[in-house]
């Protein structure tokens, strides 16, 4: 097995598993308009190959919290049905987590069982200020500070992100977003690096 960075010799392959796994139908879903006309974050778009075939896929996407804090969009992410339960979904989580941390991102959303994202620290509460486009089970919406504070007094609706992204605020947003909380620009990054 091998976890690497998506290309686009993937791109079919990936479609599948992504059908198989949630249906044709997906498109629909309320994180779609998010996606819609947007490139996700290519280094921390991973596949899992096993004997030249895609059995994994995990991808993020630039977004825009009340059109001012950038986050990334977690999602989807797939594993074929013959791996499922066998920890590859973690470890696909955790090792686009680590290189998102690495890559100055601060922070994490998205829409998913919450019993099963609790365990790499997302929670509905980073959420609770936030919307998003379209109908969705709010219990399901979740944040993950990778900078802690990252996500403190961030509110608003979540929104497509038109240009080529970057992991970063400018000082002074971070510093207003994060007044009294002592969060420096890049201070407390997170590593997520329990076992799986």
């Amino acid at each position: 097995m091998n976890i690497t960075i998506e290309q686009p010799h993937h791109a079919a392959a990936i479609d599948t598993l992504l059908d198989n796994s949630f249906g044709p139908n997906r498109a629909g879903k309320t994180v779609y308009r998010l996606r819609e006309n947007v490139a996700p974050v290519a280094e921390l778009s991973l596949v899992a190959v096993e004997d030249d075939a895609v059995v994994g896929t995990i991808r993020y996407w630039p977004i825009l919290i009340g059109g001012i804090t950038p986050t990334i969009l977690l999602g989807p992410i797939a594993v074929d049905s013959s791996l499922r339960s066998g920890g590859l979904g973690a470890q696909l989580i955790r090792q686009s987590l680590n290189r998102a941390s690495a890559a100055g991102w601060r922070s994490v959303v998205l829409v998913g069982d919450a019993p099963y994202y609790s365990r790499f620290g997302f929670t509905r509460d980073l959420t609770l200020n936030m919307s998003l486009p379209g109908p969705v089970d709010l219990d399901r919406f979740l944040g993950l500070e990778l900078v802690e504070g990252s996500l403190s007094g961030v509110s608003g609706m979540l929104g497509r992100w038109s240009v080529a992204p970057a992991p970063t605020v400018p000082v002074e947003l971070a510093a207003r977003q994060n007044a009294g909380a002592g969060a420096g620009f890049g201070a407390d990054r997170r590593v997520v690096n329990a076992p799986a």
